[in-house]
């Protein structure tokens, strides 16, 4: 289904001292991983909606889902791991099995980072709790600072990573006349039991749960800004009528690369997770 989206009317990068511009034909894809974590709602499925602070060099003041970039160390395959392996991952992604390992884990590590929930368990069938007294907010503001490792973290307190919980939905890459490029793919998770979200992160100035329906309201009001992607992924969960179907849904996860016409920006989707190439 060919789909076109106006290009949004504030700017998606800013120049900072940090992040100087960079040439379109120089811009390397960096790759993303992020997390729909979903929860049941009165009116439909409610996702877990930040929004970007404005001083962000990416997207700022944008309503986007918990992510970021792979880390070298989510590549540590000494990492406990409970749940499907990174050669079932692989093939779900349609990526190498190091570099599934390397989402998988950038996904639950991001998750934790940026809204405290953790994808963790003591074993393969029991997720923690809790995670919100001090001691493991002391853990999760080492993780984020890089001063702590997802594998040293899970060892530590004798946890596996639950990859079981997380379930892949797309897979979008930045258009090729962006400064800036990334590869990211989307999982959707469901809130474990006991754990709470919560806005934690320093890239973002707000977090709420929102009915996927009503974000998607919103934004066509212009009441909450957000990338096609993001869009496209609430409209896709607003048709569910609660999170188990959202998990039970089929998915064939393939590269999705919007192109510029005419001054918007269009993409060829197919539904179901893909999508095709432009010209």
């Amino acid at each position: 289904m060919l789909r076109e989206f106006r290009m949004p009317t504030r700017p998606v990068h800013v120049t900072t001292p940090q992040s100087p511009p960079q040439a379109a034909s120089a811009a390397q894809l960096r790759p993303c991983a992020t997390v729909l974590l979903l929860r049941d709602g009165p009116g439909g499925p409610e996702v877990f909606l930040l929004r970007r602070s404005r001083s962000m060099a990416f997207a700022p003041a944008m309503h986007v889902f918990p992510g970021g970039g792979v880390d070298p160390r989510d590549a540590d395959p000494g990492l406990p791991w409970a749940g499907p392996g990174p050669e079932v991952w692989s093939g779900v992604l349609g990526a190498p099995p190091a570099q599934a390992r390397e989402l998988v884990c950038a996904a639950v590590r991001e998750l934790f980072e940026e809204c405290a929930v953790l994808l963790a368990g003591v074993d393969a069938e029991h997720v923690v709790d809790d995670v919100s007294d001090e001691r493991w907010e002391t853990d999760r503001r080492a993780l984020s600072g890089h001063s702590l490792a997802l594998r040293d973290l899970l060892l530590r307190r004798s946890l596996v990573l639950r990859s079981d919980l997380l379930h892949p939905w797309a897979h979008w890459v930045t258009p090729v006349f962006e400064p800036r490029r990334y590869d990211t793919r989307f999982f959707v998770a469901a809130l474990p039991a006991g754990q709470q979200a919560r806005q934690v992160g320093e890239e973002a100035d707000h977090a709420a749960w929102v009915c996927a329906a009503a974000a998607v309201a919103a934004h066509q009001e212009g009441r909450l800004a957000m990338l096609p992607p993001t869009l496209v992924a609430l409209e896709e969960i607003a048709g569910y009528p609660d999170v188990a179907r959202v998990l039970a849904a089929p998915r064939h996860v393939r590269r999705v690369l919007p192109w510029l016409h005419e001054g918007a920006l269009r993409v060829d989707l197919d539904g179901v997770g893909g999508g095709e190439p432009g010209p």
